[in-house]
């Protein structure tokens, strides 16, 4: 009996999960970097645990910047229908049409991508090494969001249609389960992007005519589910708790023809490609001098700040 009065106190332990989930966005940095040229390779291989590890930080920033949740998500469907014309898509437009208070209200995502992307081609041109290194771990984070269905979409949870849950179902437990042992990840090269802003608009467009069907494939296969079978305790992150089953998760991956796969591997191409597009632009410069550089005492202290923040204190804003 006491046995299981723990289980179920662990089980019903809260773990906000954003976006793709600490063991995904890790994932997709990681393996982004193999897809850079030698040229770049010789500072982000040595610095690939930096850039791994750090794909978290936005996720940790959302409990010391009220500011941060919008950067992750943009609820497209509340300004219309696909391909949703009335929407435009410079930020400075948009502000003009709808005000920035509205626009950080549902979300802004592709702008704050574009906007990292130009601090990075900065941090390149002035070959700083501590900037390089952390605006490409964010922009990684960013860039793999809107990748992400329900980041485009106002049901981001399922919470409309009595669906809670799914968005970590979608974005962190099918990858915990499938990602090491089933998936493949040998994508090819990042390639140079000449318009930046088209192709994470197009990336958003693309995650929100998948959204539809990432929620109806779940309600169908959730009637048609032996209820006894949908949820388990199993083991997560080193605790006993109460989550969707491994044979659910399978399922669901099975009928969504292996999307998440998918959308996992375009986010490291897109990020390889966001990084390399922002070494170009910068004028290719050498980053070899910058292999032996550290970070300073600031940035220390903004990491230390950061994990304390994620330990202790409340998250900031909406939660996924």
């Amino acid at each position: 009996m006491k046995k299981l009065i723990v289980v179920l106190f662990l089980s019903l332990i809260y773990h906000p999960v954003f976006s793709w989930g600490f063991f995904a966005h890790k994932k997709i940095n990681y393996y982004a970097v193999f897809l850079l040229p030698p040229e770049m390779m010789v500072l982000y291989k040595p610095n690939i645990d930096f850039i791994s590890e750090h794909s978290v930080d936005p996720d940790k920033r959302r409990y010391v910047n009220p500011a941060e949740g919008p950067r992750h998500y943009l609820d497209i469907d509340h300004y219309g229908s696909y391909p949703f014309p009335e929407l435009p898509r410079r930020w400075k437009d948009a502000v003009n049409k709808f005000s920035e208070d509205s626009l950080q209200q549902y979300g802004i995502v592709p702008w704050w991508v574009e906007t990292m992307q130009q601090r990075l081609v900065l941090a390149f041109k002035e070959k700083n090494h501590s900037k390089i290194l952390k605006l490409s771990a964010d922009l990684g984070h960013y860039i793999a969001d809107a990748h992400v269905p329900l980041h485009a979409s106002s049901n981001h949870n399922g919470q409309l249609t009595n669906q809670q849950g799914i968005h970590g179902f979608w974005e962190s437990r099918i990858p915990e389960l499938l990602a090491d042992k089933e998936w493949d990840f040998f994508i090819g090269k990042a390639k140079f992007i000449e318009q930046t802003q088209d192709f994470i608009w197009r990336t958003i467009l693309e995650s929100a005519a998948l959204a539809d069907s990432v929620l109806q494939i779940e309600k169908n296969l959730n009637q048609n589910f032996p209820s006894d079978k949908k949820y388990a305790f199993e083991e997560r992150n080193g605790t006993i708790t109460r989550q969707y089953s491994s044979h659910y998760a399978m399922a669901y991956d099975q009928k969504l023809n292996h999307m998440i796969e998918r959308r996992m591997r375009e986010s490291i191409f897109a990020v390889a490609s966001f990084w390399f597009t922002a070494w170009v632009n910068a004028g290719q410069p050498d980053l070899k001098s910058l292999t032996n550089k550290s970070f300073t005492e600031n940035d220390l202290k903004e990491f230390e700040i950061l994990n304390h923040a994620w330990k202790n204190k409340s998250i900031m804003g909406r939660v996924e």
